[in-house]
This record gives C-alpha cells, structure tokens and sequence, in this order.
C-alpha cells in the first residue's frame, strides 16, 4: 500500500483511538480541585454573565490564566450546557487534534509508519491522557506550543510555499500565550533558539523567520486582551498577573515545590513506557551533532549544519532538553508543567524505534527494552500493592475524603497489575528477538491503553462516588433551592468545584478560621453551611438552630431554615441520593 493510501486509513485510526480514550467517560466523574473546579467556575461565569474580557471565580477578579480557556469552554457550555463534560470538551479536543497534527507532521517528514508511531507514543502516555481529560489549560497550551514549534521547523527547512508555515511559528505563541500566559511564547523560544545556536543558522532564520514581521503579528492577535484587562483594571490586575508569573518562578506557589530532581521521575513515569527509549535516543541524538560538528569544524567551514539528515534529532532534542531545564528552573513545580516537551519525547522516541527496527544493531536498543520491562515490573509491584498502602494512609485523607477509612479500592489495582506482568513477559519476548521486535510496540501501548481504560471504568467510579461527588451533590442541591441573596457558606471543606455546582458565589472558610464562620453566620436571613460530618463539633454556639438538610458520605448540609417540609423524625442521612449534574 503507497504513502497516499495509507494516511487517510492511519489518520481514522487515530481520530477514533484518540477519541475513545479522551473522550470515554469524559463528563462521569465529577471535578477535581483545585485547578478544574476553579477553571470551569470562572469559565461558567462567563458564561453567564457575558463578558468575555474580565475571568473571575466566585466573583472576584480571575487572573491566574488568561482568557483563551475561558472562551472555549464557554463555547463549549453554549453548545452542551454547563456539565463536566462541556467543562473538560475542549482539553479532549485539543488532545485529538495535537495527536493528529503530530502524525501529519512526522508523515510529511520521515513517511507514514514514524508518523504513526509517534502520533500513537504521544497518545499512549499517562500525563497526555490525563491532561486530555481535564478542564485545566495544559492540553490546548500544550497544542499550540507544538504548532508553534512545527511551523518553525517547516517555516525554515521548506522552499517554495512551504516557507509561510513561519507564520503559524508566532500565531502559535499568541494563542499559547492566551491560553497560559508567557510560558506560551518562552517554550517556543527557548527551543527555537537553542537550536538555532546549535545549527549555526542565524542568518538562515533571518532570511526566512520573519522576525520583525512575526512579532508583529504575535502582537496583533495577543496583545489586545491584555491591553484591554491592563486598561479596565490596572493595578489590580498587573500586581495579580505579575505574582501568579515571575513570583511563581522565583518562589513556590500554594506549597507546589520540589527539588531539582523533581521532574526526572515525572518524565519517566509520565511518558511511559516510551521513556524507556529516551535516554538512548538523546545520547544517539548528542551524538550526531557533535561528530557533525566536528567534521565541519576540521575542514574549516563556518556555515550552517544543514545537510546531515539529523537535524529533526537535534531539534527533539533540544526541545526536551531546553524545555526541561526551564521549569526545573521554576521554583513552583507541578507534574503537568512539563507536558509541552512531550510531543519532543515522542518524536524522538519514534525516531529512534524506526532506526531500531531498521537496522538491529542500534546501540542502545537492547538497553532500552530492558529499560522499558524494569520499570514495567517496578509499576505492577506499586499497583498490587496500592491497595494495602491506601489502607495504611487512609486516615491521613478524612479532611477531604471523610470515609476514606471506609474505601476499597476494588479488583482494579490487581487486574492492573496483572495487565502489566503479562505485557512486560511479551514485551521482553518480542522486543529482543530482531525479527519478531515490531510486536513489542503493539504490546506496549496495548497494555498502556488497557491500564487506562481499567483505571477509568473500574477504579474511577468508586472514588467519584464516595470521594469527590459527594460535596458537589449538596452543593448542587443547595444551589437549586437557595435564592441569589441567600447565603452558601462551605466550611472545613473549600474545593472551589462547590461555587460552579452550586452555581452562586460561595463563601469559602476554612476550618480554623471560626471568627469569619460567626460573623458570616451573622448576616443573617436564609444560609446554609456545607460541611464534613466530623466538623459540626467545631461549629460555634451561632451555627446551633442550623439543622441537617442533607447528607452524603460523609458530609452534610445544614441550614436554618428547612428545604423541603419534612414530617417528624424522618432520618435525613436515609434520603435517596442527590443526583449529580450532567450524570
């Protein structure tokens, strides 16, 4: 079958794979905090309220994120209605058409079968399926710094035509920089210009880049929004804008540290179990450069290393390498932060397995696959012994998880666990015999997906259930029955998932702080307190006519006036569930 009949075949394939496992469940568990509750909630409001300049949360003025996500989920809500899923949509189509764009961009320059494995290792991974499925900015940020990178990429290497793929090089920042602000346009230019620096191409990029004219337009289409935010609020918004990004860097936001080793592990198990494939692919990558290098520097030439063939390498490379060492630098650290290098990782990775395929005797090959099996078995052990080990820490999660105690994971852990021993056995069975090696692929991302799906029809239900819906179903039945000048007050419990169930501004209190609980007790009028069960003995002597309305493993929602008639002594922890919305 020729290149031009394959694509369409691999691109459906990929369109339907990619969307199982984004979709699949999307809107069934109910948001996590603290990011998705708030990110949905501020996109919510503006939908509701209809102005598409100002994110706020919980009324308050919103400037952690700028407004890209915003739009799209209000979009979204327009088209679903507010839901989880609606709320989640747009991370899940993004994550769709990175995978895609991924394939069409390796096909264009290393053929349809790289171009497969790379689209199916960027998909197979944990920390991609994961960003995919949330309401968070990762996943379109993610999208846009890789169209960034791509266009730069073809904007330089292609003649003809092919050179204005520059200008998607400086709109894909614009949009990144929308979605999550300056790390939007600092991952497309770190890359860009190590690798400029590393392939001495100065003036090539000159020539081609456009870089007055670039910036021009990454002004045009980013610039607007934050003059018009800068102009309406002023110093309200520059002093928040400027704490959430130099001050996340330069110091730990919300206890979110680590130590500079922080994101090793992240990538290890994050991309696996392609990760296994990356140290050697670096090392080949490193390789290549330096020897080339070497050769023009002995025979006294001074131009650009274009030419070799490996300059794709090099650029993956770098793209990991710089991207790595710029949020290692960053003192807040979260695990998603890194997800812009992943489609670097899964370049790479597949440039490497094609040349193992190819010829047997790549170094490192055999390495890897072992590699890939050690950590394999290291995760099976960690899944079997998952149960016991909630068990044992169990107590440690009642303030947010009021029966934790109570839980069981299930079979889930051990069928995952199961999944994994048999795939490591087949893996190694295939992937060390030269001609039977091609199987060890399959096998791989058979059993990554597998986990997965596991992971989201077994063990997932269970913790939605008793662990995060809970809260949200009184908050939702609160919401429906409290009018706009009534009063919702969540105490000990400030998941900021609540204010979007509820669909109202809520008042977060935190369990120590009693003195702001009595004097929002003593407003007055109608008001209701959400609440874990166990904290009702630390409520003050003002909180005592409020009688319990509603319960729900674990917490309870109480108010001071009634929200149904209730006949003498009914047992309101007996009521049927509340139902949680879009179930």
């Amino acid at each position: 079958m020729d290149r031009t009949a394959t694509q369409p075949i691999q691109v459906l394939l990929l369109l339907l794979l990619s969307g199982l496992l984004f979709f699949t469940g999307l809107g069934s568990m109910g948001l996590t905090d603290r990011d998705e509750g708030r990110n949905a909630e501020a996109g919510r409001e503006m939908y509701a309220s209809g102005d598409f300049i100002t994110p706020t949360f919980n009324g308050e003025l919103r400037v952690a994120k700028p407004v890209f996500v915003y739009w799209l989920m209000t979009m979204s809500y327009h088209l679903f209605g507010v839901s989880e899923f609606a709320a989640r949509a747009p991370s899940a189509l993004f994550g769709v058409g990175l995978i895609v764009m991924h394939y069409l961009f390796l096909t264009r320059l290393r053929g349809p079968t790289v171009g497969l494995f790379g689209a199916l290792m960027l998909l197979l991974n944990i920390e991609i399926l994961a960003l995919g499925r949330m309401a968070i900015t990762d996943s379109v940020l993610i999208f846009f710094t890789t169209m960034s990178l791509y266009g730069f990429w073809l904007g330089i290497h292609e003649r003809g035509a092919g050179r204005h793929w520059i200008w998607t090089f400086y709109a894909g920042m614009a949009f990144a920089t929308l979605t999550k602000g300056p790390v939007g346009f600092a991952v497309p230019l770190i890359t860009a210009l190590l690798y400029l620096a590393a392939t001495r191409q100065w003036q090539v990029f000159w020539k081609r880049g456009a870089p007055i004219a670039g910036t021009l337009v990454f002004l045009i289409l980013a610039g607007p929004w934050y003059a018009a935010m800068f102009l309406i609020h002023g110093d309200a918004y520059s002093s928040q804008a400027k704490a959430h990004t130099v001050g996340r860097f330069l110091a730990p936001m919300e206890g979110h540290g680590g130590g500079w080793w922080f994101y090793f592990p992240v990538l290890l198990l994050g991309f696996y179990p392609w990760s296994a494939f990356l140290p050697a692919g670096l090392y080949r990558a490193y390789q290549s450069w330096r020897e080339c290098r070497l050769m023009r520097n002995r025979a006294h030439e001074s131009e650009s290393l274009l030419g070799s063939g490996e300059e794709l390498e090099w650029f993956a490379g770098l793209w990991i390498v710089g991207v790595f060492i710029f949020f290692s630098l960053s003192s807040t650290r979260l695990p998603h932060y890194i997800g812009p290098l992943f489609p670097a990782c899964a370049l790479l990775a597949a440039l490497f397995w094609a040349q193992g395929l190819k010829d047997p005797s790549t170094r490192g090959l055999h390495g890897s696959i072992h590699f890939m099996m050690g950590i394999g078995y290291l995760l099976a052990i960690g899944f079997a012994g998952a149960p016991s080990l909630f068990f044992k820490f169990s107590g440690k999660m009642v303030k947010e998880f009021p029966l934790a105690t109570q839980f069981d994971l299930g079979i889930g852990p051990y069928v995952g666990a199961t999944i994994i021993v048999v795939a490591m056995g087949l893996i190694g069975y295939f992937g060390l015999n030269d001609s039977r090696r091609g199987s060890a692929f399959g096998v791989a991302g058979g059993a990554l997906a597998s986990v997965f799906l596991v992971a989201i029809l077994v063990v997932v239900p269970g913790l939605n259930r008793y662990a995060i819906a809970p809260p949200q179903e009184l908050a939702y039945a609160a919401g429906l029955n409290l009018d706009p000048t009534d009063q919702l007050i969540a105490f000990g419990s400030t998941r900021a998932s609540i204010a979007f169930y509820a669909r109202r501004t809520v008042t977060f209190i935190p369990d120590g702080e009693i003195d702001r609980l009595r004097t929002a007790l003593g407003k007055g009028g109608r008001t209701m307190i959400l609440l874990p069960e166990y904290f009702q003995d630390a409520l003050p002597k003002e909180a005592a006519g409020f009688q319990p309305i509603l319960k729900r493993y674990g917490y309870v929602l109480l108010g001071n006036q009634p929200m149904v008639p209730m006949p003498p002594g009914a047992d309101v922890g007996a009521l049927p569930p509340t139902k949680t919305l879009g179930h």
